[in-house]
């Protein structure tokens, strides 16, 4: 297991002082101060100083250090996460997205679909991205379509819904 959690990515500066926009990937909305300093993909350390809402999954942040546009611009795409053993215990039926990357995908006949490489969220809930041996595809993660998760196996059961054939024109 990866002993990073990705809890938000960055966005775009908010105004000239330093402000960006973040994506909340934590249901928690307190996420960014919670478990001290932030770290980026590439090992820089961030600490939130403010934190406000503008929708439910994205907050207006000032980061210490950071205190004009071209600051906030140079954070722009970058993940911010917490180590694992910052982040509070999981319920039995809970786990982290970054739990699912890598697992092994297979249909409930066994068939290999690949391996999950991304977990998105586009507004309408999470999809997961499989990478098999043609182009990658996208499955709804829900507990119909992905009934069975071993994170300690290393696996997945993806039961993709039917093909609806449609006439042909």
């Amino acid at each position: 297991m990866n002993p990073r959690v990705v809890l938000a990515v960055v966005g775009a500066p908010h105004g000239v002082r330093g402000e960006v926009r973040v994506k909340l990937f934590s249901q928690a909305p307190d996420a960014l101060t919670a478990y001290g300093a932030l770290s980026t993909e590439d090992g820089q350390t961030l600490i939130a100083q403010s934190v406000r809402p503008i929708k439910e999954d994205m907050v207006v942040v000032r980061f210490k250090g950071v205190n004009d546009r071209s600051g906030a611009e140079a954070l722009n795409r970058k993940t911010l996460g917490v180590l694992r053993s910052a982040l509070p215990p999981l319920e039995d039926d809970e786990l982290y997205h970054a739990d699912l990357i890598g697992l092994a995908a297979s249909t409930p006949a066994g068939v290999s679909l690949g391996h999950v490489i991304a977990v998105h969220d586009f507004g309408a809930g999470d999809m997961l991205e499989v990478k098999g041996e043609g182009p990658s595809q996208l499955y709804a993660f829900t507990k119909a379509i992905v009934p069975v998760i071993d994170v300690q196996a290393g696996t997945l059961i993806i039961d993709p819904p039917g093909v609806v054939e449609g006439e042909q024109a």
